[in-house]
């Protein structure tokens, strides 16, 4: 706005230069020339003709009144006329002054007829005289002049709503816009493409040392492993779903477990034996399994700890290796990418599977932990306050935070005055009931049974109970197994089950460890099934069926048992592979699958069918079949104690 005034003052500035410099040009011309005042008139064409043709009249007339009166001489009319005619050439330019400008009128032409050659009668003449004459100019009123527009802020207002024609082209516009930019960025989006397909090639030292990369490898790993999983999936694209099917074979069919998988490795599984496995409760299709060392290898380690996938039975996910044998091991209940393993030196390991096969964790070889194998191990407790209950075979139970492996939070001596031959408690295997943290029973070399409390509470310190001990096996302890209640309820969190080198798989009842005897106490197995011709090496509660539990022994057979229909013999008893002994087995968490260790180092898988299915009864079932086990060994009689050895004190 300001800018806008200052150009019309100076507009206005230069009108009124020129304005003054015309002025000064007309007075300068006006007083160099010479003119007669006269009064100012207007022009009339009409009345100037009118005028002329009254004047030519009166000369006509009086030429012709003098032609006819009075002769005169030829000179003097020339005279006369030549004077007539200056004075009327004089006449034709008559200058007219104004107020504000000066005008040079011209009177149109007057034809003047010739004089006739006399000499005229004398008249009156006027005197005339010439003499110059100031021009006055009044200067004019200047007025100023400015637009006529609204000295307002469009912004006070607000401005002019659009018309519906102007909406229209403004949206049309926009669209048009949009259209362009994402033309633009989609163009710019393929230039980038292409410029990215356009690679440089890479020199031969720089692929080498790409291949030879870590994360090249893992990136191998990774790859092959997600496809040979998805090549791995079985499906029958066969079959018929439109067919009967044949009832009799399949109840025939439900009688039997069926191996689904077999897990062997050249490198790493051959001359090693399992000597422990165990299902993944967070990835139910992982396996692990630990082995010990193999002789015939120097250079390999001693102990290793194979990951193996039920999709991908071809080669082990992930190997892990160790210093020493590799006793037990297991994969962290509530964190599923570390495994634990427990070694014949007495080393605690912890690996990582995002990490190298080395052990991120272990615990020192030092008097403040475990310096004998460590052939049992247990999780204990919730997400967020949980421990590892390690045991070994010097009587040492050590109580650890994985996180902090440098010292045992808690440290326990098994010691039992009454041993034949020394104080301490050689521990083969331990066993926590279901939900119980504190109390927990282990099983010797000796064959014996104890109950231990890691704190102290009123009525007992903590370690070994030393009144109470469960008296049944004549060699050592190989496996010990709460029952883990299925159905979510403590009227079997009482029952254990044991295994041992005597052949037999025993059923025990736990004393409630708040009331401890005072006196020496000799506590009987309820029953003992004795149906296997070699050692049995472990033993395990089916997770789902509450009567169910599997066995293994030295002969390679794989027993599955059912309280509720035989305590005699198993329902099903079968050789797995080649008849080598079984170290170990396990069930996985829906208890429909168990997972076996061979001592010729292969990992076999069976599934249990519908044999894991359980009744509506199986409950009430177990109850009275366990009623009536208890009916039978209320006799005091210690013959039956060994079942079928006979017991001497």
């Amino acid at each position: 706005m300001e800018f806008e005034r200052k150009r019309e003052l100076e507009e206005k500035k230069l009108r009124l230069a020129r304005l003054k410099q015309q002025r000064e040009e007309r007075n300068r011309l006006n007083s160099q020339s010479t003119f007669i005042s006269e009064p100012a008139y207007k022009t009339d064409p009409e009345r100037d003709r009118k005028i002329n043709e009254y004047a030519r009249t009166l000369l006509e007339e009086k030429d012709k009144t003098v032609r006819s009166s009075r002769p005169g001489t030829l000179s003097s009319q020339e005279d006369l006329v030549s004077s007539d005619k200056d004075k009327i050439e004089k006449s034709k330019t008559v200058t007219v002054h104004t107020n504000n400008y000066t005008n040079n009128y011209t009177p149109p032409n007057v034809s003047v007829p010739p004089s006739p050659t006399f000499f005229p009668a004398p008249r009156f003449m006027p005197e005339l005289s010439s003499g110059q004459g100031e021009s006055v100019d009044i200067a004019s009123k200047e007025i100023s002049l400015r637009e006529g527009g609204i000295q307002t802020d469009e912004t006070s207002f607000g401005p002019l709503p659009l018309s519906e024609e102007q909406i229209k082209e403004n949206i049309l516009k926009e669209i048009e816009t949009a259209k362009a930019k994402k033309a633009a960025e989609e163009a710019e989006r393929l230039r980038i493409e292409a410029e990215k397909k356009i690679k440089k090639d890479l020199s031969k030292k720089d692929k080498e040392a790409l291949i030879n990369s870590t994360k090249f490898a893992e990136f191998i790993d990774n790859s092959t492993g997600l496809i040979e999983n998805i090549l791995s999936e079985r499906f029958d694209i066969l079959i018929d779903y439109s067919v009967v099917e044949d009832v009799e074979s399949n109840e025939e069919s439900g009688n039997h477990v069926k191996c689904i998988n077999s897990f062997f490795d050249d490198r790493w599984s051959k001359n090693r034996s399992v000597t422990d496995v165990n299902f993944s409760n967070r990835n139910p299709e992982l396996v692990v399994a630990s082995y010990n060392k193999n002789s015939s290898a120097k250079y390999e380690p001693d102990g290793i700890v194979l990951v193996w996938n039920l999709r991908q039975p071809e080669r082990p996910n992930h190997v892990l290796h160790s210093q020493s044998d590799v006793l037990t091991t297991t994969f962290s209940d509530f964190r599923p990418e570390l495994i634990i393993g427990g070694t014949y030196s007495g080393h605690i390991m912890l690996w990582d599977t995002r990490a190298k096969s080395s052990p991120i964790h272990q615990t020192p070889f030092s008097a403040i932990g475990h310096t004998h194998p460590i052939y049992s191990m247990q999780i204990v407790g919730t997400q967020n306050d949980h421990n590892l209950i390690t045991a070994s075979t010097d009587g040492v139970i050590c109580s650890w935070q994985l996180d902090m492996l440098s010292h045992p939070v808690e440290r326990l001596e098994l010691i039992h005055s009454e041993h034949s031959k020394t104080d301490e408690v050689s521990v083969t295997s331990v066993g926590f009931p279901h939900n119980e943290t504190t109390a927990f029973w282990v099983g010797t070399e000796e064959g014996n049974i104890y109950q231990v409390n890691r704190r102290g509470r009123p009525g007992g310190k903590a370690g070994i109970n030393q009144c109470d001990f469960y008296k049944g096996h004549w060699g050592p302890v190989t496996g010990l197994h709460f029952h883990p209640n299925n159905n979510d309820s403590d009227e079997f969190a009482d029952l254990f089950l044991t295994s041992s080198v005597d052949w037999t798989v025993k059923l025990w009842r736990a004393k409630s460890f708040l009331m401890p005897s005072t006196s020496l106490q000799i506590i009987t197995p309820l029953h003992s099934f004795e149906a296997a011709d070699d050692y049995v090496y472990d033993v395990k509660w089916s997770p789902r069926h509450p009567a169910q539990f599997t066995s293994v022994d030295g002969t390679g057979k794989f027993s599955l048992w059912n309280m509720n229909m035989d305590v005699e013999v198993p329902i099903v008893s079968t050789e797995v592979g080649q008849g080598k002994a079984l170290n170990k087995v396990q069930w996985d968490k829906e208890g429909r699958k168990t997972v076996i260790g061979s001592s010729d180092g292969r990992v076999y898988v069976y599934d249990i069918g519908e044999l894991s299915v359980p009744k509506e009864d199986e409950n009430t079932l177990l109850q009275k079949t366990i009623s009536e086990l208890t009916d039978v060994n209320i006799n005091d009689n210690l013959d039956s104690l060994g079942g079928r050895f006979y017991y001497s004190k």
